[in-house]
């Protein structure tokens, strides 16, 4: 497990740096408003991936234990393309999506479903290289696309973007079905006789639709401050609120990787002890990681980002990723505990908790972005992530009898955790 944990944070941190280095190139190109805007067109199709999560994202890995390949694969797919249509038509409704961009919006929702699942499927089968190459593959891609239609081509606009975010996704979604393919055609993989695909799919679904809440919550308490700021303020706004977001969320690479590993451990076994333990383990790995990369990013004074890495255009980003940055530490330490409760098969303690956060995030929004602006709507932010954090903790102890002690890092943990690193390097 600790072998998995150190690759995926290398893949995704090597992705990590490609998209810094794309934010910075892009506050170049693009600007404030051209970020607003981008930052507006991602968030939606993220919306319509979240929702899609029913049948597109965890159900997979905790079905996949229970029944044939066959039966998660199929549905998935189908509810890529349904749920995107669903999603997006309802965003279209209430005014959501930036105009002229729907089907844009509409086919990346798809693609990043499709790969979503397709990788989630990998990591059900253990395949965590696959896994990983998927990710690398998308980012190393996306990266090198934009350079050429940015700097060869000359096409220096939001469509230029799009146009390298969509040969990136949909690069991905073809390589994470080549991957897949395989596991699909083997033996094992052939459904027995007595069990319907319908009682499978229902099943999925009621499991599925709690998922969804929770990652729909979740997503909305993550980017609906986006919209909130748009209207108090403009997509320069916008651009201004993404790029700190995106600077301060790369710290999420770390808490994301441990928890897709951690998910997949739990969801395997089903003594409550085993699950508990390899849960307080991790969390206290990550949050003790989180702390640190987030404090080393705090420290880059104003002048570095609005004279090197991005333009002054966005001066008072340091000031965003100030009000960000306790907030990062903590949705990114309740990634460990959604997990676990979401692998345990007790999700809706997950998607209370994400639900709870979208509350605390719209209530706290509508104060402080009139007033404060994108300081306020970073400070809602971590308001929402903290009170979320809070309410995981009281489950998870009052669950599982975890004490107080338990949860901060002890001698023992550390030994640990050098006699892996030295197995690791021996």
């Amino acid at each position: 497990m600790f072998r998995n944990i150190i690759n995926t944070i290398g893949a995704r941190y090597l992705v990590a740096l490609l998209n810094l280095l794309l934010i910075f190139v892009n506050s170049k190109v693009l600007g404030r408003e051209g970020m607003g805007m981008v930052g507006l067109i991602y968030a939606s199709a993220n919306f319509a991936v979240i929702f899609n999560s029913i049948l597109c994202g965890n159900t997979i890995v905790y079905f996949m234990n229970r029944y044939n390949l066959r039966y998660v694969f199929y549905p998935a797919c189908g509810w890529a393309f349904a749920g995107s249509a669903v999603a997006c038509g309802v965003m279209y409704v209430c005014g959501m999506l930036p105009e002229h961009y729907e089907p844009a919006i509409f086919a990346l929702a798809v693609l990043m479903s499709l790969t979503t699942a397709n990788s989630l499927m990998l990591l059900g089968r253990d395949h965590v290289k696959g896994f990983n190459l998927v990710f690398i593959l998308q980012g190393v891609f996306m990266f090198a696309v934009l350079l050429g239609i940015y700097f060869i081509a000359g096409y220096r606009t939001v469509a230029g973007y799009l146009a390298g975010l969509f040969l990136a996704c949909l690069t991905a979604c073809i390589y994470s079905f080549v991957l897949i393919i395989p596991h699909l055609s083997k033996r094992k993989n052939i459904p027995p006789a007595g069990v319907s695909s319908w009682k499978v799919l229902k099943e999925m679904f009621i499991y599925g639709i709690w998922s969804g809440m929770d990652n729909l919550a979740e997503g909305l308490a993550m980017r609906l401050n986006y919209f909130l700021v748009k209207s108090a303020g403009g997509y320069g706004n916008v651009g201004l609120l993404d790029s700190g977001v995106k600077i301060s969320e790369s710290v999420w690479h770390i808490s994301n990787s441990v928890s897709f590993i951690e998910y997949n451990s739990v969801s395997k076994t089903t003594v409550r002890e085993e699950q508990k333990r390899v849960t307080l383990q991790l969390f206290k790995l990550t949050y003790c990681i989180l702390i640190i990369v987030m404090g080393l990013i705090l420290c880059v004074p104003e002048w570095v980002y609005t004279e090197y890495l991005l333009n002054a255009e966005f001066a008072g980003i340091r000031k965003v990723i100030s009000g960000l940055s306790f907030g990062i530490v903590a949705l990114g330490s309740n990634r460990i505990l959604s997990h676990y409760f979401i692998g345990s098969g007790n999700i809706r303690y997950s998607t209370f908790c994400s639900v709870f956060g979208f509350v605390i995030l719209l209530i706290a929004g509508l104060i402080l972005i009139p007033q404060y602006g994108v300081f306020g709507a970073a400070l809602t932010s971590s308001i929402a992530y903290t009170g979320m954090l809070f309410f995981s903790l009281a489950v998870f102890m009052k669950q599982t009898g975890a004490s107080a002690k338990e949860l901060l890092p002890s001698r023992k943990d550390l030994t640990g955790l050098r006699k892996k690193i030295r197995n690791k390097i021996q």
